[in-house]
């Protein structure tokens, strides 16, 4: 193994792929040609001595060398990049925090948590972003983000199965609930049996292979009908109260929901809990990580029982 001549850009680029799991995003996030990721990933695994990346038709995995080469080279780049931004002159109380969230997280919780976290800790600068679950996941394993605020549903599986086991600390834990038009024939009830949801127009998110359908209550004994396919939250809401259809709704954001909607508890079927999780890779969090990590905490305390764990 010589590792003496491996560059830095090499090393962001394999964080890259390690993340985005294909060359091709990984090309497209950074703003290269597919061919020179792989020159850049060949020149690591020539360095390494051995393969790194096992190639597939649905994208590459992380062999074990390659897990050992991704722990380390997070690790350099984030000393690497802490080094550009001591330099740069930010204050010393202060220091820039990497966060990513789950589309649910961004309506209520990650801007009242940022909104405290300014007027308590001005000095500290946070760069966020909006992934799905798994993508987030593989963010925090490859080290491009400090902590990802994430969601879980049942069984609550393990985030991943790679080793070392991130650490994981459940925020909330709460049912999920229904929401109708305001004129819709179910909306004059508080509760509703699952079985009165066949037939119903859902407004959904699209799966995608390694996320599920979101917005279709879950365990119906129907192919259920999508009238409309969205991923954005308010959307869906916003869907709703025009009359187009029903949804799931989170507790969470029940102070998010728009008039003309009714929220429904559903009776039946497997009791629906979700969870929001705050995850990250099992090391001691920089002063400002933790900062926000108890701001994230606080966001959720004094938001009531719409967000508190039961």
């Amino acid at each position: 193994m010589d590792f003496g001549n491996v560059s830095l850009v090499a090393v962001r680029v394999f964080r890259e792929v390690a993340e985005r799991r294909t060359l091709t995003a990984a090309a497209a996030a950074l703003g290269y040609t597919q061919s020179a990721v792989s020159r850049q990933i060949a020149s690591l695994e020539r360095a390494a001595g051995t393969v790194l990346l096992e190639r597939g038709h649905d994208g590459v995995r992380l062999t074990g060398a390659g897990y050992v080469v991704l722990r380390r080279a997070a690790a350099v780049l984030d000393e690497i990049d802490a080094t550009a931004r001591e330099l740069s002159g930010l204050p010393q109380e202060g220091g820039t925090v990497r966060l990513g969230w789950f589309p649910s997280a961004g309506l209520i919780l990650v801007p009242r948590a940022l909104a405290a976290l300014r007027r308590t800790h001005p000095a500290i600068s946070v760069t966020s972003r909006e992934a799905s679950t798994p993508d987030l996941v593989r963010a925090v394993r490859a080290g491009s983000i400090d902590l990802a605020v994430v969601g879980s549903r049942p069984p609550f599986r393990p985030l991943d199965t790679e080793s070392p086991q991130l650490e994981v600390e459940t925020l909330t834990e709460r049912c999920l609930y229904l929401a109708v038009p305001a004129t819709h024939p179910l909306a004059a009830a508080e509760v509703v049996d699952i079985g009165e949801l066949r037939g119903q127009r859902w407004i959904a998110s699209p799966s995608t292979n390694d996320q599920p359908r979101l917005g279709v209550w879950p365990g119906l004994d129907e192919r259920p009908e999508i009238a409309h396919s969205v991923r954005d939250w308010m959307a869906k809401l916003n869907l709703v109260a025009a009359g187009c259809g029903v949804t799931t709704l989170p507790r969470s954001l029940l102070e998010a929901v728009p008039p003309g909607v009714r929220v429904l508890t559903v009776r039946g079927g497997p009791h629906e809990q979700r969870r929001i999780l705050l995850t990250r890779l099992p090391r001691p969090l920089t002063e400002p990580a933790a900062r926000l990590a108890d701001a994230l905490r606080a966001a959720i305390a004094e938001a009531g029982p719409s967000f508190r764990p039961s």
